[in-house]
């Protein structure tokens, strides 16, 4: 049997992680270890017993192993210690993975994110819970982008000063709750704006990050299911649900088949060139992206925030035209271009080599159809497309109806090669540190 102690978030006092290992089934596991594993801090606070091995949890791979030497030899006891909730982004999966669950004892503490927002004074089941430890930081910046009420967990390359950094530059209204060794005696909880965040040096341990828009902290109705923002029940909306200026608006008809190509989720980022209206960026944020709208009139500009704004997302809007101000852009999953004049060779090409996934182009020139495809072939996507030509039913005087034909639309689309599948196995640190 292994047992997985959870320790360093439950109290919050001066008590420490000493505290943290008391309790029903701790004091008695730690007491037959025969082999302890955790990181230094946790073997150092834990009443390690005289004679157990202690192993430092660095590479996940060689304790692993040492787990499993040990638990073949009669008798053995083996205790893993990791923070909070182990089995929340933490060692527990690999442990299930390798040794199956009927082999563990969990014995968790408090969860840092609930610990956070305890100390906030916030609820927290409609909050979204990303893990930047080990992971790329770019999933966990376009969630705090594009939900309300974001927990990062933090790692290397994401703390409160990058985070801080990149969320001040999007001008999307952001407040940062900041806690600092939870649990312990040094525990320290703050709300600064994000550029105060960028302009600090962070201790560590930095546990996590809460990222929140304090308008919609607090949701107004009671939830049923647990997590950030759900699914929308509808999408390719009606043009009449967004404001337009003389139809210039992608038509649903052809707004459903873009987002089929884009495949906007949670933790991406897309970019809206030529956004017009914003229809096709907001259907990202309703989704669950982040989304940039990149638009040259003011005008424009205005339109797409509020039409952000009536659907309740959150949109980051760029004034200036395509490509010149793509540089100063980071990188996105998926790119949706609209027309874009005799310019669109250029930018398609500048969009393709940025994109990690897809570029979709609309456009009703079929002479720029030769070009968008060389445009992302030559940046090393797979082009394909389809001619659009739908017909809408319309009423008639004396209760009939026709056929309304719209105009014939050709959707283009790259997409880069498919990525090797990452390994969903913890990072090695991942449940031993915050």
């Amino acid at each position: 049997m292994i047992t997985v102690i959870g320790t360093g978030t439950g109290t919050g006092t001066d008590a420490g992680a000493d505290a943290e290992l008391q309790g029903p089934g701790r004091d008695a596991a730690l007491a037959g270890a025969t082999l302890v594993v955790g990181a230094r801090r946790h073997l150092d606070a834990a009443p390690v017993p005289a004679g157990a091995e202690r192993f430092v949890l660095g590479a996940l791979s060689p304790a692993l192993d040492a787990v499993e030497a040990h638990l073949a030899v009669p008798g053995a006891g083996v205790v893993v210690l990791a923070s909070g909730d182990p089995g929340f982004f933490g060692i527990v999966r690999a442990l299930a993975g390798r040794f199956g669950p009927a082999a563990l004892q969990v014995l968790p503490s408090a969860p840092a994110v609930a610990v956070a927002f305890a100390r906030a004074g916030l609820p927290w089941d409609d909050a979204a819970v990303v893990s930047a430890h080990g992971r790329d930081p770019r999933t966990a910046l376009n969630v705090c982008r594009a939900h309300h009420k974001t927990a990062v967990l933090t790692g290397p390359g994401c703390g409160p000063a990058e985070l801080g950094a990149a969320l001040a530059r999007t001008g999307i209204p952001r407040t940062l709750v900041v806690a600092t060794a939870l649990g312990s005696a040094d525990e320290h909880v703050e709300r600064l704006s994000p550029a105060e965040a960028a302009a600090r040096v962070w201790p560590d341990p930095v546990s996590l990050v809460l990222c929140l828009d304090e308008t919609r902290a607090v949701a107004p109705a009671q939830r049923t299911l647990a997590g950030g923002r759900s699914a929308p029940g509808r999408w390719a909306l009606p043009e009449t649900e967004f404001a337009h200026r003389d139809s210039m608006v992608t038509k649903y008809e052809v707004r459903a088949l873009a987002l089929a190509r884009l495949g906007p989720a949670t933790g991406d980022l897309v970019w809206d060139i030529g956004a017009g209206s914003g229809s096709v960026a907001v259907e990202c944020a309703r989704l669950g992206a982040a989304a940039i709208a990149v638009e040259r009139t003011a005008e424009g500009v205005e339109r797409v925030r509020a039409n952000a704004a009536a659907h309740g997302v959150d949109i980051e809007t760029v004034h200036g035209s395509a490509p010149d101000v793509l540089g100063e852009l980071p990188d996105p999953d998926a790119v949706f271009v609209g027309g874009g004049g005799r310019q669109l060779p250029a930018i398609v090409a500048a969009c393709a080599r940025r994109a990690r996934r897809c570029v979709v182009v609309t456009l009703a020139a079929l002479d720029r159809v030769p070009e968008v495809r060389a445009a992302l072939a030559g940046a090393g996507l797979a082009p394909d497309g389809v001619l659009l030509h739908s017909s809408r039913l319309s009423p008639l005087p004396g209760e009939v109806t026709r056929l309304s034909a719209t105009n014939p639309v050709f959707v283009l689309w790259g997409t880069a090669p498919a990525p090797h599948p990452a390994s969903d196995f913890p990072d090695p640190a991942e449940g031993a540190t915050p």
